[in-house]
């Protein structure tokens, strides 16, 4: 997983830029909109609704622009009708890339992800093409300050997690996709904050870049970061730190 980590804690320092600008609320509300679509306004019952309002409130989004976003995928609100699409392809080096989107448009945002990967040596490919190389799993991030490893384990494996992993400044958990609710509420009712909490891509494998395939796919995976109905990026890209300015 320490590829995994590598880009996680890159996007992790860059949402936390983005939360001091605002830039991040876009795609939170869109999110809290589409999962109340989905699965009701009511949190308990909804998982994924649960989790978007846990991002909003991490990124101190006023509780005012959360509850007009679930009016507006409940229909109480009139609102923008999103949608979840994804896309897969391959980026410089055959790194292998998987992006999940919201979007009001798809025939706006299929251009403009098939772009992206062209300007930065990538191509779109098939649904199907890269998704393979990964597993979908529970992925909570917790800064090394705010939990010991040993407490930490014991609440995660008690509540059916598999893993803390040392990722440098934070720690990981991993957790099958059914058990990471529980894991997740476990560590909220121990009073841990977390910086992230929610069902992820996991590479099988890697692919390992340097030089300057490495600073293109660098710039590729940002671009997707910053267009607005992106809503997550998940990569098996590696790579040596000491190369990342």
């Amino acid at each position: 997983m320490a590829g995994h980590s590598k880009w996680a804690n890159i996007k992790h320092k860059k949402a936390r830029e983005d939360a001091k600008r605002g830039k991040i609320f876009t795609k939170l509300i869109k999110e809290i909109t589409v999962a109340a679509r989905l699965g009701g306004g009511d949190p308990d019952s909804n998982p994924r609704l649960r989790a978007a309002i846990a991002a909003a409130k991490a990124a101190n989004m006023p509780a005012d622009n959360i509850e007009r976003a679930i009016k507006k995928g409940t229909g109480e609100l009139e609102g923008v009708n999103y949608e979840d699409v994804t896309y897969e392809g391959y980026g410089p080096g055959g790194v292998a890339i998987f992006l999940e989107c919201v979007t009001d448009n798809k025939n706006r945002t299929t251009p403009e992800i098939r772009h992206l990967f062209s300007k930065y040596g990538g191509n779109l490919g098939e649904n199907g093409s890269v998704s393979y190389m990964f597993n979908r799993k529970g992925y909570i991030v917790i800064e090394k300050d705010k939990a010991d490893e040993d407490t930490l384990m014991e609440i995660v494996l008690e509540a059916g997690g598999e893993d803390v992993v040392d990722e440098g400044e934070t720690w990981g958990v991993y957790t099958d996709t059914s058990s990471f609710n529980a894991v997740r509420d476990a560590i909220e009712e121990a009073g841990i904050p977390m910086i992230e909490a929610k069902v992820s891509m996991i590479p099988t494998t890697y692919t390992k870049l340097e030089g300057s395939k490495l600073q293109s796919a660098l710039k590729l995976l940002d671009a997707f970061e910053n267009h607005d109905d992106v809503q997550n990026v998940w990569t098996n890209l590696d790579f040596d730190e000491s190369e990342v300015q």
